[in-house]
């Protein structure tokens, strides 16, 4: 099983092409409003991000896949995910189609992001069990024609750093791991808790004869604020509701441009590559300072081991 793993699980071209830079994403925005939305991933691709996210929740917002159909035909480069997808609210075959048509509208521009889900409520909204008895879906004679643009397949994210199961998951069917301040997202809330996942991620690697390197290393982190002043910072926080930044109490960043290119280079320090930027409603201002006065001054280095940070 090692072997033929490994000869299927190769480095995916889009990991490959970036597998020494740091890249970053946006995510969310002004889900229920199409025009504001639009208008900025469109802004997001020009100053430079790598892709947009949005989520998948749609009892309180657009629906993800109808979402990224339109914005696939919106832009021109700027990469398309859905962080993440609940695999419960789909049937498979249903969820490849979707990911297939928007792959292909997009011109090969798809990350297709895979979690459990976590909002009781919302499951029972959608009328959804919460609970899951079997082992597995079954699916017989499910070639999808026509199929995704890129090759050999989509590249899959899989969220949560759950170290026995999840990352052993990522190591035998992920192009990217995603972890994230919050429990619901791994609990990787320090360098030290990075470096100790990874750890074990390169143990299943090594069990499943996964080239380690193959995988792109990514946190997400929401809401991310930034502004030039603490002032300005404690006003745009004050603006969120209270109950969302209760919500979000553990995975809230917000500084100053330079704080937050320090708490980004710790974790590029700890191994990160990719980093997923969740905004809170229409947010230009995070994303302008990010791209401008953060994203340049990160560099790579040399990345730290567990043992010293």
């Amino acid at each position: 099983m090692g072997s033929a793993l490994t000869s299927v699980r190769e480095m995916h071209p889009w990991v490959a092409k970036g597998s020494e830079a740091i890249r970053f994403g946006i995510a969310y925005g002004p889900r229920a409003e199409w025009v504001e939305c639009r208008d900025l991933v469109q802004e997001a691709e020009a100053l430079g991000f790598d892709s947009y996210w949005t989520m998948d929740h749609p009892t309180s917002g657009m629906d993800c896949w109808t979402l990224l159909s339109a914005l696939a035909v919106s832009t021109s480069s700027i990469r398309l995910g859905v962080a993440v997808n609940c695999i419960f609210y789909r049937p498979p075959t249903l969820l490849a189609r979707l990911a297939a048509d928007v792959d292909r509208l997009s011109g090969g521009r798809l990350i297709l992001g895979l979690g459990i889900g976590n909002h009781e409520k919302e499951f029972a909204k959608l009328g959804i069990p919460f609970t899951f008895s079997g082992k597995h879906f079954q699916v017989s004679e499910a070639t999808l024609r026509p199929g995704p643009v890129q090759q050999p397949h989509v590249p899959v994210l899989l969220a949560g750093g759950g170290e026995r199961v999840t990352l052993r998951q990522v190591a035998r069917f992920a192009d990217v791991a995603n972890f994230g301040p919050d429990q619901r997202a791994g609990g990787a809330f320090t360098p030290a808790d990075i470096m100790r996942k990874y750890t074990v991620l390169r143990q299943h690697c090594a069990t499943l004869e996964r080239d380690y390197d193959s995988i792109l290393r990514s946190y997400s982190a929401a809401p991310v604020l930034l502004a030039e002043t603490h002032a300005r910072l404690r006003a745009k926080l004050e603006a969120i509701p209270a109950h969302i930044r209760q919500g979000y109490a553990t995975s809230t960043v917000a500084g100053t441009p330079d704080e937050i290119c320090s708490y980004y280079q710790a974790l590029v320090k700890a191994g990160v590559r990719y980093f997923i930027v969740g905004l809170f409603g229409h947010d230009l201002e995070t994303m302008r300072l990010l791209a401008r006065r953060v994203v340049p001054q990160l560099t790579t280095g040399q990345v730290l081991s567990e043992n010293n940070i």
